[in-house]
């Protein structure tokens, strides 16, 4: 079995892309928790058996080198639910309200949150049926709760919204509610300088 134990760069990189391009590489697709381990096992996309020991967090587009050939890595991605504020009318006026809302309660069940212009992605930490039951209550007139696959760095501290959509249609539409609960918010990330949420949340090791 191969072990990829150097981390070479990233396909950013112009010399490394060069390196990948003109070698013949063996492609991985690394989902949630492994992207996070210091090492693991796992098949590339040729079925070669491989050896992942590195001490980062891997990235889409990381290079890794096994001594023999470069090992090019992609990251699965993750079902979301999406809530999007689009078609809410004043939503600067309803904004602090909700945050403050969908805050405590997302945050009193550990859940990550990512804010990316007026839309928030939760991924799926539960059934569909559950996590909408936890968060209509806290959407005002106009939101409208969707599914989508997005990378899980959406949801790392710091990350830009950089990733694809395959948007479904609305599934709901939500009238407000008050809902006033006391926990301390965890895991929120924002992409939205606006947005003023903090990010918290540790990594795996």
């Amino acid at each position: 079995m191969l072990v990829a134990e150097e981390f070479v760069g990233t396909l950013d990189d112009e010399e490394v892309a060069e390196r990948v391009e003109s070698g013949d590489p063996l492609t991985v697709a690394v989902d949630e928790t492994e992207r996070r381990r210091s090492r693991f096992r796992t098949t590339a996309a040729d079925g070669t058996e491989l050896g992942v020991v590195v001490a980062r967090e891997l990235r889409d587009g990381d290079v890794l080198s096994t001594g023999e050939r470069l090992v090019v890595v992609s990251l699965e991605a993750v079902e979301a639910m999406a809530l999007d504020f689009g078609g809410v009318g004043n939503p600067d006026r309803v904004a602090v309200t909700t945050a403050l809302e969908l805050g405590h309660a997302v945050g009193n069940r550990h859940w990550d949150l990512a804010v990316d212009g007026q839309r928030a992605y939760l991924p799926l930490a539960d059934s569909r049926e559950r996590m909408e039951a936890t968060v209509e209550l806290h959407l005002p007139d106009g939101a409208t709760v969707e599914y989508d696959e997005v990378p899980p760095t959406l949801f790392d501290e710091g990350d830009a919204a950089d990733h694809s959509h395959s948007h479904g249609e609305a599934d709901h539409s939500h009238g407000g509610g008050e809902s006033h609960s006391h926990s301390h918010g965890h895991g929120v990330r924002s992409l939205d300088p606006k947005s003023g949420a903090d990010s918290h949340g540790g990594e795996e090791p």
